[in-house]
């Protein structure tokens, strides 16, 4: 039972509005709410919530909708036409070219000339010839192009930007799934929006509170707070006030706790300090250098997207790079080097590597460790790492690794596999363990580590494997390295029983306090 004198005085105004406002029959969405009553898409949902929560509302429907949002990418494409289109162009007026020789005559990136050599490579567009050099065949470029620049160009005269998939025909969808994915927004002409419209209708015990609210004339315009601006005009004196509701408890004193996740944090810390491990850290800006190049990640290959990286707007550069460390990944990555690879074939670019950015992966830690790191030795760090992400249950836009290498003549992969195992039973506290074969540009072999949460499924922890000759020689390392990436988010997952990695940043005091750790 309704005690509906004491219910009207708690309302909310925004509440109050949408009582009046709809009747039983009505279907209330947050774009009804914000066309009828002016109200913002947060003034919407905190009404229906209010509302739910009073029994006075309920939810009767929930609709899935995706939209393909342009990004100022897409805007670039549309006047200057795509990477593709561009190359193709430059190589049919001026006969083959090596790749580093088409991105500094287009000014574009290595990465992305290598990006969109491969493509056009399997469509028959482009290939390479017995010079290394990259030539046009003849063949026009696929459909797709033309379907994807009639896309581009519909969304750029959207109101919003943005494009129904719902309107979309099997074709364009099918070309969209090339122009937008869940990483690298900023360099996809199209970003992914999901959304959900939630449909309620008012509950039959809205009546008796509507008439309660009628017979004491409540609208919902009443006042309030007093602004400066209504005791200079003196408009407060013509309205009605909100009712004070003395009788609310006020918000309990509460001591302070350690987080959950910091204690956890903390355990992982101790683990592998009881191990025998040195800690190492550094600095969230990093360069390219440190970041890619002298992990074997070659400037202009598609490697490179695996890792979208935040750039810094300014400083955009390091004023340099130390030596001899920057001289032996650039000949490392020329031609090899001392390391008896063939490397990478290609002229290292000076001033890309200077390119600051936010650190997108804990293996930087290592890099920087290598050239001072003792033989033997073990080094670990946790490091907080920004890449570009859809974020979801397992996936964060910033996230923390813990990064650690293993330096000796007897290291070997059984070692690794042991360290593995470690992180997955005795941190995380899974169960069930697998090993996956993966690829890394700086390790080999490479191995990711899955473990099974009894909700969320199999999902990586993290990545692994036995550092390449040239990411350690080009430090002045002769000796075998293990080296390990491990997402510490998701260790806690497990480890705090949890089945979401939103939880671990919850801003919900209570919901934080009554976490347990297993350790």
């Amino acid at each position: 039972m309704i005690d509906v004198k004491n219910l009207i005085k708690n309302l909310h105004p925004l509440e109050t509005k949408v009582l009046l406002k709809y009747g039983l029959n009505d279907e209330l969405t947050s774009a009804k709410l914000q066309k009828d009553l002016g109200y913002k898409e947060g003034h919407a949902n905190q009404a229906f919530s209010w509302l739910s929560g009073k029994e006075l509302l309920s939810e009767v429907s929930r609709t899935p909708k995706t939209y393909y949002e342009i990004t100022d990418f897409g805007r670039k494409v549309l006047s200057e036409g795509f990477a593709e289109e561009r190359i193709v162009d430059y190589l049919k007026a001026n006969g083959a070219k090596t790749l580093p020789e088409i991105a500094a005559a287009l000014n574009i990136e290595n990465k992305d000339v290598g990006s969109a050599f491969g493509p056009l490579s399997k469509d028959g567009v482009l290939s390479m010839n017995s010079e290394k050099k990259a030539e046009y065949t003849g063949k026009e470029l696929p459909a797709r192009f033309t379907v994807a620049k009639a896309l581009i160009e519909k969304a750029s005269k959207a109101e919003n930007g943005q494009l129904d998939a719902a309107n979309l025909s099997k074709e364009e969808l099918e070309v969209m799934s090339g122009l937008t994915k869940k990483r690298g927004i900023s360099e996809t002409p199209f970003k992914t929006i999901e959304r959900e419209t939630v449909a309620y209708k008012l509950t039959q015990a809205f009546k008796e509170v509507v008439d309660a609210l009628k017979s004491a004339g409540i609208t919902g315009n009443e006042i309030g707070e007093i602004t400066p601006s209504m005791l200079a005009s003196g408009e407060w004196k013509k309205g009605t006030f909100r009712g004070y509701n003395i009788s609310i408890p006020p918000a309990r004193i509460i001591p302070g706790r350690t987080n959950p996740y910091v204690q956890f944090l903390e355990s992982v810390k101790d683990k592998l300090c009881s191990l025998g491990f040195q800690e190492f850290d550094g600095p969230l800006v990093e360069t390219e250098f440190w970041n890619g190049d002298a992990l074997f990640m070659p400037q202009f290959h598609a490697a490179r997207d695996i890792h979208d990286v935040y750039r810094l707007k300014y400083p955009t550069h390091a004023k340099e790079i130390e030596e001899p460390y920057l001289s032996n990944v650039a000949a490392v990555h020329k031609d090899g080097g001392n390391t008896g690879s063939r490397g990478w074939n290609y002229n290292f670019d000076h001033e890309f590597t200077r390119r600051l950015i936010m650190r997108s992966q804990g293996t930087v830690l290592s890099a920087h460790q290598l050239h001072k790191a003792e033989i033997p030795g073990k080094y670990f760090g946790i490091a907080r790492c920004f890449r570009y992400d859809k974020v979801d249950a397992t996936h964060l836009s910033d996230f923390y690794q813990t990064e650690g290498i293993i330096l000796g003549e007897d290291a070997n992969l059984r070692n690794l596999l042991g360290m593995l195992k470690m992180f997955a039973t005795e941190i995380a506290g899974a169960e069930e363990v697998k090993y996956v074969p993966g690829y890394f540009p700086f390790t080999e072999p490479s191995i990711e580590v899955h473990i099974k949460h009894p909700k969320l499924g199999w999902f990586e922890l993290g990545g692994s494997g036995i550092f390449r000759p040239e990411v350690t020689k080009a430090m002045g390392i002769d000796v075998p390295v293990l080296a390990w990436g491990i997402g510490i988010d998701r260790m806690a997952l497990m480890a705090l029983g949890l089945n979401d990695l939103r939880e671990l940043f919850c801003e919900d005091i209570e919901r934080v306090r009554l976490r347990k750790a297993k350790f």
